[in-house]
């Protein structure tokens, strides 16, 4: 643990004297981060209200009245269960929000799986946390479904060269001539 820490933080010193030598390569990558994180809800609002979560908030809270299901231990492993329970944004957020938060990232290490499954530990975050990013993961909904309807628009423009050709293909052609007494 310690080679990892110590490696992260001689490679973020790295990083930073990079950063002050040469300003574009760092700058476009630290604006792609921030409208990520701005896309993903991670703001200083949400991150100031991480701030004030502390153990007594995950472990007084009240699963019963969270969970659908009424199942709250399950003998599924952690990495399974998560995977079911987030939403593909979510898991992006929750990657997101742990590396920006370090509070809510030692708090996660401390709890799980001590005192809390990760499942619960997620759906907890993301019950305490609901008003805060409700309103990003619906525009990331309405941007997937928007992106979803532009490749069926694509498919159909593409495909309707063919349909044409295939009609034209099928209509009967009269291949006796016509004969008028006119």
């Amino acid at each position: 643990m310690n080679v990892i820490h110590s490696w992260f933080r001689s490679s973020k010193k790295k990083g930073s004297s990079f950063s002050s030598s040469s300003s574009s390569p760092p700058a476009t990558a630290a604006t792609n981060q921030n409208s990520e994180e701005q896309l993903y809800g991670i703001t200083g609002e949400l991150i100031d209200l991480l701030n004030s979560f502390t153990l007594e908030t995950f472990t007084n809270f009240d699963l019963q009245d969270v969970d659908e299901q009424g199942v709250i231990d399950g003998d599924e492993s952690t990495a399974g269960i998560v995977q079911k329970d987030l939403s593909h944004w979510q898991e992006k957020h929750a990657v997101l929000v742990l590396s920006k938060a370090k509070g809510l990232s030692q708090l996660r290490f401390r709890l799980c799986p001590r005192y809390l499954k990760e499942r619960q530990f997620w759906r907890i975050y993301f019950t305490l946390v609901k008003n805060h990013v409700a309103k990003y993961e619906l525009h990331a909904i309405r941007l997937e479904k928007l992106k979803q309807i532009a490749i069926e628009n694509k498919k159909d423009q593409n495909t309707s060269g063919y349909e044409v050709e295939m009609l034209e293909a099928r209509k009967p052609t009269n291949l006796e001539p016509t004969t008028s007494l006119e």
